[in-house]
């Protein structure tokens, strides 16, 4: 499998999506950059199951200690249940890609977001999304819109995009997460 990278300027900074490096028997994989944030986006899906009248997606966000160079100590050694942010990232990866499936599609289906890297300075949450849309374009899953996400910050009369974590928290008056297709939001 070739490696294959894509890089535009995005919000002031650069925003890489490379796939075949990584999780390369997944059904489709990418890795996210985005400043030095890196995420693993894959996609995978089951056989048909006869009988199945709904559609089993499950999406998982996860978030370890060590990409943001901490090792848990102490009585906890490892990772536990999943945090507020994994479950609620979770979710809105969940949205934006659910209704956009075929209708009548019933392969249990998986899409995972894990974070390699946090340079804590650039949100995970908006790459999530991204890396889960081009985990399944590139798959064998039908899933044909491409999806995209951003964050808008507002302060000194204007709207930043994708600012960074800090200047979001103490300068902006809107946290506002946006996705959407080339069609709609």
């Amino acid at each position: 499998m070739t490696v294959t990278t894509l890089t535009t300027e995005f919000g002031g900074r650069t925003l890489t999506i490379e796939t075949g490096k990584l999780a390369r028997l997944a059904g489709g994989s990418v890795t996210v950059q985005y400043g030095d944030t890196v995420l693993l986006g894959t996609a995978n899906r089951a056989d048909p199951r006869p009988g199945l009248d709904f559609f089993p997606l499950t999406i998982d966000f996860e978030e370890r200690m060590y990409a943001a160079g901490k090792i848990p100590g102490g009585f906890f050694k490892r990772e536990g249940r999943p945090t507020e942010k994994e479950v609620l990232t979770s979710r809105m990866i969940d949205r934006p890609l659910r209704p956009l499936f075929p209708k009548g599609y019933a392969c249990e289906t998986q899409v995972i977001g894990l974070l390699l890297s946090a340079d804590l300075e650039n949100d995970s949450d908006t790459l999530s999304i991204i890396g889960a849309s081009t985990a399944l374009l590139i798959s064998d899953i039908p899933f044909e819109h491409a999806v995209a996400a951003v964050r808008v910050g507002y302060w000194d009369g204007a709207c930043v995009i994708n600012p960074a974590t800090g200047d979001l928290k103490t300068k902006s008056k809107l946290n506002l997460l946006v996705a959407g297709t080339e069609e709609a939001i």
